[in-house]
């Protein structure tokens, strides 16, 4: 970033320490062609640089480079919808955006998409399923804890609770 008039001792004031200015974290299932498609598209309008994974290949573990591109991003926006704590690569991102705001002061929104914020602070219904069969499937029990916990802590933020009506673009216009 180069500001005209600035002279080089307050120039390093100006420069940025992210890639990204927003980082979206979102089950792909759930959003990826509804909501988070046109929250992007929202953003990119706006020219703010957001990164989503598109073309990253899917596993069970989350890629380094995925990883780096978190700890990249000034911003992470997390878009908690149902069937998310299902997914242990969105518990991994999640983990570690949460890492980078106590570590990074990386800032943390979370939308709750057909989601309640109560249900995953207080462990009901379908967020409590999730982790009973993610339970069954690790036996790292720490690992599925350390989920748990995220989970409930972003919950605790402040965030949006948005209804299934915003699959519709005209509606999640409305909201961005």
């Amino acid at each position: 970033m180069v500001v005209q008039g600035a002279s080089s001792s307050s120039l390093s004031s100006f420069i940025c320490w992210w890639t990204y200015d927003v980082f979206l974290s979102f089950r792909g299932e759930d959003t990826r062609q509804n909501f988070t498609a046109h929250l992007h598209q929202a953003l990119d309008r706006k020219k703010i640089n957001t990164y989503i994974d598109y073309k990253l290949p899917r596993g069970e573990e989350i890629s380094k480079e995925l990883l780096k591109t978190i700890e990249s991003s000034r911003i992470s926006i997390a878009v908690l919808s149902k069937n998310y704590a299902s997914s242990t690569w969105c518990l991994d991102e999640l983990m570690k955006i949460l890492e980078c705001k106590k570590t990074k002061q990386q800032k943390v929104l979370p939308i709750f998409y057909d989601a309640n914020p109560t249900e995953k602070r207080h462990q009901r219904e379908g967020f409590r399923k999730a982790l009973a069969k993610l339970k069954e499937r690790f036996k790292d029990e720490s690992k599925v804890e350390r989920w748990k916990a995220t989970l409930t802590e972003v919950a605790g933020f402040s965030g949006f609770p948005l209804g299934d009506r915003y699959a519709t673009s005209t509606h999640s216009y409305a909201f961005i």
